[in-house]
């Protein structure tokens, strides 16, 4: 009478395990559809990120591809550039260079200043002793010019003096033709006398 009380209830209670073996294989089911479906949306989300993670990297290289090419022109530029100022720094070398020569050529000069100083104090001198010597020659020709003021004066005098003595002799010659007339008329009168 177990064995067939058992039967019944043990098919029943395989009913209730098949059920729940099936109940429990449904929701393992349902568990692993929805961890796959949780992976497969996970899965999107990483080749969506994947994607946007490379299309990223694509315009970072891009920026970086762009960024070299325009250094690379920039540094064509540049060693055009550096080149230009090689050849400024070696026009400016020999500009210095000609400038330590005038340098040095001042420097000969000013060298030569300490002689030309003292031929200046020499020649400073001389011009003293000649502007002394130019003053005492218009002291000089002031006294000379006092003279020949005094000789027009003396000279003034003499051409009166002169024009006096004129008079005179004319005069002189006058009473002298006058006297002569006397003896002109003796002398006619006696033409054989000396």
């Amino acid at each position: 009478m177990t064995d067939k009380n058992s039967g019944p209830v043990t098919d029943a209670e395989d009913v209730v395990l098949q059920q729940q073996f099936v109940r429990a294989v449904t929701s393992f089911e349902a568990i692993i559809l929805s961890q796959i479906d949780i992976k497969n949306k996970l899965a999107d989300r990483l080749n969506y990120s994947i994607r946007a993670g490379i299309i990223i990297l694509g315009f970072v290289a891009i920026s970086i591809l762009i960024l070299l090419l325009t250094l690379s022109s920039q540094i064509n530029r540049i060693s055009a550039v550096v080149s230009q100022m090689n050849q400024d720094f070696y026009v400016v070398a020999g500009d210095m260079d000609r400038i330590n020569g005038f340098i040095d050529s001042m420097e000969k000069r000013v060298a030569l200043l300490d002689n030309i100083n003292s031929q200046t104090a020499v020649m400073d001198q001389g011009m003293a002793t000649i502007a002394t010597d130019l003053e005492m020659m218009q002291i000089s020709v002031g006294d000379i010019g006092g003279y020949l003021n005094h000789i027009r004066g003396n000279v003034g005098n003499i051409a009166v003096s002169m024009d006096r003595m004129d008079i005179e002799v004319m005069n002189m010659a006058g009473e002298m033709h006058r006297m002569g007339g006397s003896a002109r008329s003796i002398n006619k009168m006696m033409p054989f006398l000396p």
